[in-house]
């Protein structure tokens, strides 16, 4: 019963915290998505009560009836184990339903979970409750990013945020500053564990714990900033093939790139945030990078990205760490694959992270858009290296002898 209380109270959080991001905007923004990797935010309204219809009530309510019948097909993203879905880059075409029919959706299927709530307290049930309060966390992070790339094709460019307002009067923060000396921390070779262990919650791609070896390696005690960064566009870092890997070179040339994606030059460097068109500021954590100028800037800086294994172990060992959590999710080499002994779930919800574990690479940390008691040393995010409307950046990495300083 203590689980089935508490585990109500923070269902009941999560979802009023999406409403709060939706009455940031119009419903005009609402309807809008801005690019095939993007989701108009009145979609995400639904697909998160999608979730809970589908993968709680329809499970473990034997008097299910569902809201409407063809919103399992509209509001379906990628289970393929659910059935039929509506195509990814046409769901900014969904005018009907509207967004106070979604909103009804939502209110009429927080009722239903509430009921089920008291009178079953299955594991099983409560486990899919948990499930869906940290996905709909993950779709919290990708409302304001969504949002973010929507404004920011707008010529006006709105803002979204209030302007000038402190980290701490605000809920949804995108400054993250990055003004603390650039230092080198040192670990040795050693054996270690990483992966999740014990009764909290995890995904199951951070499972299982297993041992890895890494080498001596180091780690920059905190993001690069704006003005790091700066500094490789002006050596013509955008220009020179020799920092780049091959596809990055293709890519960054196909798609006419000079500059990470909310840049613009003026008389002088500006950045779009969600507070609207600001100057850039030097001391901000440089974000929404792709893997292809994280590792070319990482290059010309003499460095690597560190490897997923690397970046947990300092996690862990290093109290001295800076932006772990609060700042940009990180970059690391290592591609998204399955730790030794990991098993897929049964079932549709099986496919909510084995499936993808191809063509992706692994970020570690967190975001300034990343819900509160969402991150964890352990968790894995994994983006395609060509993606940049998510907020990312970079953390450098050096290996090292055994008689380096």
């Amino acid at each position: 019963m203590m689980r089935t209380t508490s585990l109500a109270e923070r269902w009941k959080q999560t979802r009023q915290r999406t409403l709060r991001i939706a009455a940031l905007v119009s419903a005009e923004d609402a309807c809008v998505q801005s690019m095939p990797d993007a989701s108009p935010l009145k979609w995400h309204l639904a697909h998160t009560t999608w979730f809970f219809e589908t993968f709680v009530l329809e499970a473990f309510d034997p008097e299910f009836i569902p809201f409407h019948p063809q919103f399992k097909v509209l509001f379906n993203s990628y289970y393929n184990g659910v059935g039929e879905k509506h195509p990814r880059a046409q769901r900014g075409l969904l005018t009907r339903p509207s967004l106070e029919d979604i909103l009804a959706y939502r209110h009429a299927t927080d009722l239903r979970v509430q009921q089920l709530l008291l009178k079953n307290s299955a594991e099983k049930m409560l486990d899919r409750i948990e499930l869906g309060i940290h996905h709909e966390q993950q779709h919290q992070e990708l409302m304001l990013t969504d949002i973010k790339h929507l404004l920011s094709c707008n010529p006006l460019y709105p803002a979204l945020l209030p302007a000038n307002t402190s980290s701490e009067e605000i809920e949804f923060r995108d400054r993250c500053i990055s003004n603390t000396p650039l230092e080198w921390h040192r670990f040795d070779a050693q054996m270690i564990k990483i992966g999740h262990t014990g009764s909290d919650f995890c995904f199951d791609n951070e499972k299982p714990q297993h041992r890895q070896f890494v080498e001596s390696f180091s780690l920059t005690s905190r993001l690069i900033n704006n003005g790091e960064y700066l500094l490789f566009i002006q050596d013509g870092g955008y220009q020179d093939p020799a920092w780049w890997l091959a596809e990055g070179w293709d890519w960054l040339r196909q798609q006419q790139i000079r500059h990470p994606l909310y840049w613009h030059l003026g008389e002088q460097w500006e950045e779009f945030t969600l507070e609207g068109l600001q100057p850039l500021d030097m001391h901000q954590s440089v974000s929404h990078l792709s893997y292809f100028e994280a590792a070319a800037y990482a290059s010309w800086a003499g460095a690597r990205l560190p490897t997923e294994a690397e970046w947990e172990c300092a996690a862990e060992q290093d109290t001295h760490l800076h932006q772990l959590f609060d700042s940009c999710w990180q970059w690391t080499s290592s591609s998204y694959a399955p730790y030794p002994g990991f098993e897929i779930p049964t079932g549709a919800i099986g496919e909510y992270n084995g499936k993808f574990m191809v063509n992706q690479y692994v970020l570690r940390g967190a975001s300034s858009f990343t819900p509160p008691h969402h991150s964890r040393r352990t968790y894995r995010n994994f983006f395609p290296s060509h993606a940049r409307w998510q907020k990312t950046g970079i953390r450098l990495a050096r290996s090292l002898s055994d008689t380096d300083d």
